[in-house]
């Protein structure tokens, strides 16, 4: 592996273990590149540097990463801290209470939170720019977006503040952020991990993970929180530490679901994927997505615009009055417009051809071991390009075309990971991606693992960066 810029939260943990630096040494300097970065990228929206000190200084930490610098992302609760969701509706919570199991299991692998990340408003974009914060910028070109919902998450990690960082994926929100921002991304399997906030929609669409700058930290944080109890819907994957030593049939996707062509770059790099992968022994051959894409995209977006108008119907209630343009987004208003103006069956039907969508993708990985795609249709865009206050029907056009790639692993319930293989010639990261069968995220870590050593990346610097 060529010799990274910036060590991993695994090379830290081990100087930590082996003494050659303090924890508390680790966690201030993280405190002291947030400080000098942070107005410049938009990462961090709430800070908890005292805690994270007092933490570290206690020498009470254990676990995998005990002494590793990390940041929760502003959609789930950390105890101490507010969440804001990237919503105004929420500029004045107080700090939660409590956190779920899923949260904890980062405490107990010996991670220091430092802070939380920020997120467009409720997760539903995939750029992080709401209205009531800083814009989060891309490392790489300031003037670009960092992706979302997980972009602060993943301009923390590419900048160098933290080295690993949690995200969640609705519909693409670990692997776009990583895609963005040259960094690996997994999104597991529906049911992989521990429990997390619960979801009132009809398909559970999110999982949580994280975004990282190696592979093995991201196996090594799998491995630390999936389930292991009796219930789990899959055998745990445990800790993969190795290249894949077989030859897999890959399916090459190129044009997305409604059958759009993606941009010259983000085809120079699938392609320059597949013939990567072919040169370690995989056979790569074309194929298409095993749905309607056109009627996919439409169900699709009725079931998140469900979503959205199940939220702003809640954060009515909380208000006494029906939210309006002052407390949240044009897009999240428009979302919930568009659900007022469906036919009462609109969603049950949406849902009955998501779930055939299903069975049609569990039957498609019966020929193929994993599917090679693009992560977007472009590269990273310009900030305002997809951001919640562009006029509806503008913002719906401009996500189709970008954003065509990622939603299905979400429906399926599939793992699947962007890896950071292509640059383009200014500089800016295009990752792929690789889809598997529900629940074999070892497959995708170990060709994750094979794929880091054949083409590294770690030792590539953005432009803003500690």
């Amino acid at each position: 592996m060529t010799t990274a810029w910036t060590p991993d939260a695994t090379e830290l943990a081990d100087r930590i273990r082996s003494k050659a630096v303090s924890a508390a040494e680790v966690v201030e300097e993280a405190i002291r590149k947030a400080e000098a970065l942070d107005h410049r990228i938009g990462a961090i929206v709430t800070t908890d540097y005292d805690r994270a000190l007092d933490k570290a200084k206690a020498g009470r930490l254990s676990g995998p990463f005990a002494g590793a610098p990390f940041l929760v992302k502003d959609l789930d609760p950390y105890k101490g801290l507010p969440t804001y969701y990237g919503s105004r509706s929420m500029l004045g919570a107080g700090p939660d209470a409590e956190q779920t199991p899923y949260i904890d299991a980062f405490d107990a692998a010996g991670l220091v939170t430092i802070g939380k990340s920020a997120t467009p408003e409720y997760g539903f974009l995939p750029t992080t720019e709401p209205m009531g914060f800083a814009p989060t910028r891309n490392p790489w070109n300031l003037d670009r977006s960092a992706g979302g919902s997980s972009g602060g998450a993943a301009a923390a990690v590419a900048a160098g503040i933290v080295p690993v960082a949690h995200a969640s994926d609705g519909g693409g929100s670990i692997r776009i952020p990583s895609s963005n921002c040259g960094l690996f991304g997994l999104k597991p399997s529906r049911g992989r991990m521990l429990p997390n906030r619960p979801s009132t929609w009809s398909i559970d669409l999110s999982v949580s993970h994280v975004v990282s700058r190696s592979v093995r930290d991201s196996a090594a944080m799998l491995a630390a929180t999936e389930r292991d109890d009796a219930d789990a819907p899959f055998a745990p994957t445990g800790l993969v530490t190795a290249p894949l030593d077989r030859a897999l049939k890959i399916g090459l996707v190129m044009n997305s679901g409604g059958g759009r062509a993606p941009d010259p770059e983000v085809r120079n790099a699938v392609e320059g994927a597949a013939r990567l992968l072919e040169d370690l022994g995989h056979r790569v051959e074309p194929s298409a997505l095993p749905m309607d894409g056109a009627r996919f995209g439409m169900d699709f977006t009725i079931l998140w615009a469900s979503g959205a108008a199940d939220l702003l119907a809640g954060i009515g209630q909380a208000l006494g009055r029906k939210p309006d343009a002052e407390v949240v987004e044009p897009f999240s208003l428009a979302m919930a417009e568009l659900v007022g103006q469906l036919p009462p069956d609109a969603l049950p039907a949406a849902i009955e051809r998501l779930n055939d969508d299903m069975r049609a993708y569990g039957a498609w990985l019966t020929q193929y071991d994993v599917i090679l795609s693009p992560v977007l249709g472009q590269p990273p865009v310009e900030l305002g390009y997809v951001a919640g206050w562009v006029a509806f029907p503008d913002l719906q056009q401009r996500l189709n075309a970008y954003v065509g790639y990622t939603p299905v692993q979400n429906v399926a319930g599939a793992p699947a990971m962007s890896v950071p293989l292509h640059w383009t010639a200014d500089g800016l990261p295009v990752g792929v991606q690789i889809a598997g069968r529900v629940g074999d995220e070892a497959t995708l870590l170990g060709l994750a693992y094979q794929l880091e050593d054949a083409r590294p990346w770690a030792h590539r610097k953005p432009r803003v960066s500690a």
